[in-house]
């Protein structure tokens, strides 16, 4: 471990999820003194139920030509996998404007160019944290597969595909006709008439790798408080004086917000302005006949599969309302129902784990990473799907710039002043 001479000492991170406690881990390496403060606790929002994918090669930007394409009829629609519920929220509508104006090809590829280089770092950051004594594990997706019924609705991941390529990150990826694609997976149904399998991705238990790595935060010496919501932060110029909730005020050197769907209540007054508004995903488990061995995905029914502990994790929905929302059935019922043609033996209505969380998404797609227009705070989010797959490159590259004062080429495209 090392320090800069003018590196700031002692930093509070807020939000206990990946991107929070992976900058947590990160300045640790560096020597720093570290506090993670999360108003409920380690896990407890989007970390928790999502897929578990690490999947640099397909870590695109969500708003896409596609979304435009699938109109605001289908939006509207409680079953649909992207939904809006009807509305008066400005502040919903005003980012629901700006994502369709991000939602052409034209800007789609400037911010694929732009995720390139920090993809680029996904996997070894993970690899980072696991040879540095984190004891989660990442496992190889040997089969991961993205499945259609007709080679006519394969060709637009082919199409995206393309263009990642050409904004020049490298994916290696089989082209597969229904047959061959269940002779590799034989939990996928007659329905599936082509497929694609993606090599060189990982997945994990999302759930249990960021209470492991919480678990190695506490190891180094770092205090992790749950149940502590920061209700405040001040800078008089010199140290931040950070309000928690119950009434106490504590000092520190520096602060990262890394509060996922909730970053602009704190950061807003430090010049943030991106709206970050909840994208709800939705999941449950279930068992199978035939675990997959790998991830399988449906892409045009946006249901995202995930082998984890004997079971399966089916994951889905884009839902823009209030992360508070409660859970609605409606949204499980429409994965279950995308998801039972297409899956063989899958007991889809003895569900468990039925969870809904709240990805933080910006109306460009891209995150949030840097310094505001305090030198002393500093936020980390809006990762929209690839909070899990780009935490702890996130982490890694922003204790640099935080101990070192130099901003990683990586991060320039994700300026939180933007």
């Amino acid at each position: 471990m090392f320090q800069e001479i003018n590196a700031p000492r002692r930093v509070v991170v807020v939000g206990a999820g990946m991107v929070g406690l992976s900058t947590a881990w990160f300045l640790q390496e560096r020597g720093v003194e570290v506090t993670v403060l999360d108003r409920k606790g380690i896990a407890a929002g989007a970390s928790w139920g999502n897929a578990g994918w690490l999947t640099p090669g397909i870590s695109t930007p969500l708003p896409e030509p596609a979304v435009l394409r699938y109109g605001l009829r289908a939006a509207l629609s409680a079953t649909s996998p992207v939904y809006v519920p009807p509305t008066g929220n400005v502040r919903l509508i005003k980012f629901l404007a700006s994502f369709a104006r991000h939602s052409t090809t034209k800007r789609w590829r400037a911010a694929m160019e732009s995720l390139v280089a920090i993809n680029r770092c996904a996997l070894s950051s993970f690899d980072s944290l696991v040879d540095g004594g984190v004891r989660g594990q990442t496992e190889e997706a040997e089969s991961f597969l993205a499945a259609y019924r007709t080679t006519e609705e394969r060709a637009v991941l082919l199409e995206e595909l393309e263009h990642i390529q050409a904004a020049g990150q490298q994916i290696a990826f089989d082209v597969l006709s229904g047959d061959d694609a269940r002779e590799v997976e034989p939990s996928l149904s007659d329905e599936v008439g082509a497929a694609i399998r993606l090599r060189g991705q990982r997945f994990i238990n999302p759930g249990d790798f960021v209470h492991r790595l919480a678990d190695a935060v506490r190891q180094r010496g770092g205090t992790i408080r749950e149940d502590a919501e920061v209700t405040s932060v001040e800078d008089d110029g010199r140290t931040l004086q950070v309000g928690i909730g119950d009434g106490s005020t504590e000092s520190f050197d520096a602060i990262v917000l890394a509060t996922g769907t909730w970053l602009g209540d704190l950061a807003r007054q430090f010049g943030v302005k991106t709206v970050v508004q909840a994208g709800r995903g939705y999941s449950f488990s279930v068992a199978m006949e035939h675990v997959p061995s790998g991830p399988v995905y449906f892409p045009s029914q946006r249901v995202a599969c995930t082998p984890l502990l004997g079971r399966l994790r089916v994951a889905g929905m884009m839902e823009f309302r209030k992360p508070e929302a409660a859970l609605d059935q409606r949204r499980i019922g429409a994965i279950v129902d995308a998801a039972r043609p297409l899956l063989r033996g899958a007991d889809l209505d003895s569900r468990t784990d039925e969870w809904v969380g709240s990805r933080p998404c910006t109306p460009d797609g891209l995150p949030l990473i840097g310094a505001t227009r305090s030198p002393r705070v500093f936020v980390a989010g809006g990762h929209g799907m690839w909070g899990i797959t780009l935490g702890p490159a996130t982490g890694r590259l922003l204790a640099e710039s935080i101990v070192t004062g130099h901003l990683p080429t990586e991060l320039v495209p994700f300026d939180p002043l933007r």
